[in-house]
């Protein structure tokens, strides 16, 4: 195989890892507030958006360490642990209890920041400036797979249920860790790109012999932190942390809020706990039509449209946009925040599972439109220096994620709406002077540091 043919079924397993990993995760997040509802156990008092809160908490604070662990382990050995703790805690809900839910909610939260690091890692590592759009489309439509297989159980299993039993429950969940050990696997398969295997002998050759190899890897590690923490300071990194954050506060939304909103509206019938996994599969299916066509349109994007990544974060915008206010019409403002008995409030409109699932593809074209072009624009601002990069990427969204999972539990539905309008439209604004800033860059002038 030629070294573009590794570097590209790199990528795949990168994605296809992923898919299977997080086939498991997102389906669990989605759905975890609704079976925690439906969980009879005085043994458990756990809270779906509590646990979210911790995880992305968690994850927030470790992102800036990850660099280093990525050096000492390397990247393909960092995410094969990582996707293992991932599938003990969707095992917890097996047989959960109040203790263990919470600590599994600590540990994945460190698993979380290691994983992403090592993925951003290992897919700049991949690709050059020519093939960073393409690659990024391709690991994020195999990413967004997962939104759809998961989902499309819990849409026929639980289909006419108000009520989630033990036996469903430890069905799922039992599936779910197998199929996220599946992932963790796959990235054993990884291999080193040939041009990175030449470099690293080269450099071997140039080392001298009495630096002891534990030596070089601690020096690794700790220039990996100083990276990342200079690399937040850069201009173009805290105007990017602006629409960084509000992926975050959209991915809390359409992840855990949204779903759950579905699931306690009563006026759709006994078909709203079913809604949560159709939703789950239609954000899923908007996830992979936007990165398949931004994989595949990015040189045709680029050449048309001059700066190619700034139209499809516009679009992003508009799809968010269009889909907040059709929630907001739809959907009972106090279904984000009340009990299993759910709510038979209505809101503007009567609920119409047409618009509420139409409302679900346009958040996942929208998250794909807004993702895809940060990993396009952050591999290409930060080639030499990847890992950093993505590591402070991930610390702010997961900041910002960890902040919306927390007001969850307490803002109306109407609230949670205004703030990602208002963000949404902030980080529009910051991308767009970035991403211009980094085309007059690119012809031939270095980025400004602060």
């Amino acid at each position: 195989m030629t070294p573009e043919g590794i570097k590209l079924m790199n990528v795949i397993i990168l994605g296809c890892s992923f898919m299977f990993v997080f086939t498991a995760f997102q389906t669990c997040g989605n759905i975890e507030q609704t079976v925690i509802k439906s969980i009879n156990s005085t043994r458990f008092q756990g809270s779906g958006y509590t646990s979210l809160a911790i995880i992305y908490t968690v994850f927030s604070a470790s992102n800036l360490l990850t660099p280093s662990i990525i050096a000492l382990l390397g990247a393909r050995l960092s995410m094969f642990i990582s996707g293992l703790v991932y599938s003990a805690y969707v095992a917890v809900f097996i047989e959960p209890l109040t203790w263990s839910f919470y600590l599994a909610s600590v540990i994945i939260g460190i698993a979380a920041a290691v994983i992403w690091t090592a993925q951003g890692n290992v897919l700049t590592i991949n690709s050059d400036e020519t093939t960073i759009g393409r690659n990024s489309g391709i690991f994020w439509a195999l990413l967004q797979f997962s939104l759809l297989f998961g989902n499309l159980y819990i849409y026929f299993a639980w289909k006419g249920k108000t009520h989630i039993s033990d036996h469903n429950r430890r069905t799922v969940f039992t599936g779910l860790a197998v199929i996220s050990l599946v992932g963790s696997v796959l990235f054993l398969l990884i291999r080193k790109p040939v041009t990175q295997v030449l470099a690293t002998e080269d450099d071997k050759s140039d080392e001298p012999e009495t630096v002891p190899e534990a030596q070089g890897q601690v020096s690794q590690a700790i220039d990996a932190f100083k990276s990342a923490v200079r690399i937040f300071f850069t201009k173009e990194m805290l105007l990017l942390s602006v629409c960084i954050a509000y992926t975050g506060l959209e991915l809390t939304f359409f992840s855990g809020v949204y779903g759950t909103c579905l699931g306690a509206t009563n006026q759709f019938g006994n078909e709203a706990k079913s809604l949560v996994g159709l939703s789950g599969i239609f954000i899923g299916v908007g996830e992979i039509i936007g990165g398949a066509t931004f994989g595949l349109l990015n040189k045709f994007l680029s050449k048309y449209l001059g700066n190619g990544r700034n139209p499809v974060v516009l679009l992003g915008l508009l799809c968010h946009v269009v889909a907040f206010y059709l929630i907001f019409l739809n959907v009972p403002g106090d279904a984000s925040i009340v009990s299993d008995e759910g709510t038979n409030r209505v809101a503007y409109l009567v609920p119409s599972k047409t618009i509420a699932i139409a409302c679900s593809f346009l958040l996942g074209l929208g998250d794909s439109c807004f993702n895809t072009q940060l990993l396009s624009i952050l591999g290409f601002m930060y080639s030499q220096e990847s890992a950093p990069a993505f590591a402070v990427f991930k610390f702010v969204q997961s900041i910002t994620a960890a902040i919306a999972f927390g007001y969850s539990n307490y803002l109306l539905l109407q609230w949670q709406l205004l703030i990602l309008g208002v963000a949404g439209f902030l980080g529009t604004i910051s991308f767009i002077l970035v991403e211009w800033k980094a085309e007059t860059n690119s012809r031939g002038s270095s980025y400004d540091r602060i």
